[in-house]
């Protein structure tokens, strides 16, 4: 039996690149008032490693750069080192907020993908699944570039607020290699981490304090955008 799309969703996502001595102070103070995300390791942190699509004339990267109001892009993730938990993920911006869906797809389901064979997507009870089998036909959706970080995340329940600092971003030399955890990367944001807080009607009080960096820049920072750069 085909599902259909959930009801989605929107969020507030507001970005800042800080400096690491600003990073130091500011992790500080996070440690001190919220809990780390439940899935990190020992220290707070954990890998994220993530495989972009995008059209043969870079839809979703001129999209992005030129500010349009409606995008979306869709992408593959596991964390750490383990490519047996993987995600398709589809990610929308509409008015300023954002939104996410998304599906457990399995290594082999990958594999076929890197390969160039889509067909099961189109036979799958997933919506976004199928969506994503659209967009490989209809507007020659391809794997891009694969963007690998390392985040350390908080949560404060009251407003469903997630704070992530990610650090050491960096690209991949090529998609096939997305499923190697011990692949080469290229340092893309030597010297900055990306702040992003996350929340949904309101972000609390206690939130806003505890977040703030003197003379902090915000920034429309898209790390699939500073990955391309190195195409």
């Amino acid at each position: 039996m085909m599902t259909n799309p959930p009801t989605v969703s929107f969020r507030h996502e507001d970005k800042h690149q800080i400096h690491p001595r600003e990073d130091l102070v500011l992790a500080k103070r996070l440690r001190l008032l919220f809990p780390h995300d439940p899935y990190a390791g020992a220290d707070g942190s954990y890998r994220v490693t993530s495989l972009y699509f995008d059209t043969p004339y870079d839809k979703a990267l001129r999209e992005k750069r030129d500010g349009v109001d409606r995008r979306e892009k869709f992408r593959l993730r596991y964390y750490g080192t383990d490519t047996g938990f993987l995600r398709l993920e589809k990610k929308c911006k509409v008015h300023g907020l954002c939104s996410k869906r998304s599906a457990r797809v399995t290594p082999e389901q990958v594999q076929s993908l890197l390969a160039g064979d889509y067909a099961f997507l189109l036979r799958s009870d997933h919506a976004l699944l199928r969506e994503l089998y659209s967009k490989l036909q209809g507007q020659c959706l391809r794997p891009k570039t694969v963007v690998c970080y390392d985040r350390e995340a908080f949560f404060y329940p009251p407003g469903n607020v997630r704070i992530t600092l990610d650090r050491n971003v960096r690209s991949g030399l090529g998609s096939l290699d997305f499923l190697n955890p011990q692949a080469r990367y290229v340092p893309v944001m030597e010297g900055l981490t990306v702040l992003e807080v996350k929340y949904d009607a309101f972000l609390p009080e206690l939130i806003r304090m505890a977040v703030q960096v003197p003379n902090r820049r915000a920034a429309a920072c898209s790390k699939y955008a500073l990955c391309r750069r190195y195409d």
